[in-house]
């Protein structure tokens, strides 16, 4: 499956973004999804996974309560709307996918697909 990340860009903090994960090749319920996020100087780390219904999601502590990811497999796509966003959340978001679809799953190892990645930046 191939992955394609939009919605990134320049936000105040405070401000909201959406961004959509567009896959193609296979359908995407056969697959749980997840956002992960690198900002410079650091490792990628986890933000928020869903399993393949949308029925079960999971967040990192630090975006619960405004970052809601979902997705819609008649269109083929995964969302992360992102709320209340803070300079600290600056980094490029990357869309992932796994096999492992029964539960979301948080480790970057988990996921075998990829998307290039698209830049969010808050400014303060």
């Amino acid at each position: 499956v191939q992955l394609q990340a939009s919605g990134g860009g320049l936000v105040q903090a405070g401000g909201s973004l959406r961004l959509s994960c567009a896959a193609s090749g296979r359908t995407l319920g056969r697959y749980g999804m997840g956002w992960f996020r690198q900002a410079p100087g650091k490792e990628r780390e986890f933000v928020a996974a869903i399993n393949w219904s949308g029925s079960s999601t999971a967040y990192a502590d630090s975006v619960k309560a405004r970052f809601t990811i979902s997705r819609d497999n008649a269109k083929n796509s995964v969302y992360l709307q992102m709320n209340n966003l803070k300079p600290e959340d600056t980094a490029i978001y990357y869309c992932a996918g796994t096999t492992n679809y029964a539960i979301p799953r948080t480790p970057t190892h988990s996921y075998d697909y990829w998307g290039q990645g698209t830049l969010v930046t808050v400014s303060s």
